[in-house]
């Protein structure tokens, strides 16, 4: 917390000092890149300060509000919510039945832990291939909240060739990248596809043009930066079915809990928040 304390004070004399930084030529602006996505890499797995936070998940159809407790065991969940208002009598006893089954089976919970990290190296593979899957261009600097940002925008680079499905997911995709310069992480990420791509010449799937993607991350807990909201808009076609998602993820109320926590500590956690 001093750290803390000591870097905001400290804030603004850092932003004055950045706000007008020089412009990165090409051989900077690649191993910007590449060392800031690395970053984006190691911080996928935290090991110093873990979270609790609130999780609104919505779509045009329905939201629901959970509570996510971040454990050593993966993380475990309470819904509070359904489109925006407290939970039926029904869907509370649900709930807290399914709490007690986690609770009284390791065995879930080890099921989920293990989703997460397939999850998690997903992800990875995708954060990897970033530096090449791009042509990156500087442009100019702007003033966030989080004080001075390098922005830059990206186009497809022709000689990326994916190596699998997930890989392939990046191709015909254009955007934005906005970067902390303090703290050297990715503070927002724009993605719009440009084009339509085909899976196994069209015959198993297809990303049709226009889809978007939109992730924020911010600061939220001694100078540690998290995701706080993603929307995801896609309209694809997989073995002749059509496919549309529109879906937006809101993080907040983010609160540090002991990194040693268990799993039925975290559930134990989740049962003494506010259910609003």
């Amino acid at each position: 917390m001093l750290i803390f304390l000591l870097f905001a004070s400290l804030a603004p004399a850092v932003q004055a000092q950045s706000a007008d930084p020089p412009p990165l030529t090409p051989a900077s602006l690649h191993t910007l890149v590449r060392t800031v996505l690395a970053r984006e890499d190691a911080a996928l797995n935290p090991t110093t300060v873990w979270m609790r936070y609130r999780l609104r998940k919505s779509s045009p159809r329905l939201s629901t509000t959970k509570w996510i407790v971040e454990t050593r065991n993966g993380d475990v969940a309470h819904l509070i919510a359904w489109n925006d208002q407290p939970l039926s009598a029904d869907r509370s006893q649900f709930e807290q039945q399914r709490l007690q089954s986690l609770a009284a089976d390791p065995g879930l919970q080890q099921h989920r832990q293990q989703r997460e990290a397939v999850d998690t190296e997903r992800l990875r593979k995708i954060i990897h291939v970033l530096p090449q899957a791009f042509l990156y261009h500087y442009a100019g600097t702007l003033a966030t909240p989080d004080g001075a940002a390098y922005r830059l925008t990206f186009d497809p680079n022709p000689d990326f060739h994916p190596l699998d499905l997930e890989e392939q997911v990046l191709k015909g995709m254009a955007g934005e990248m906005w970067i902390n310069i303090a703290a050297g992480r990715v503070e927002r990420l724009t993605c719009t596809r440009i084009r339509d791509v085909d899976y196994g010449l069209g015959l198993f799937a297809r990303l049709n043009q226009g889809g978007t993607l939109l992730l924020e991350q911010h600061p939220v807990i001694d100078g540690q930066w998290r995701t706080t909201r993603m929307i995801l808009r896609m309209q694809a076609r997989v073995f002749f079915r059509d496919i549309q998602l529109d879906t937006t993820l809101e993080m907040s109320d983010f609160a540090a809990v002991p990194p040693s926590m268990d799993y039925r500590e975290g559930l134990a956690l989740l049962r003494s928040l506010p259910s609003r």
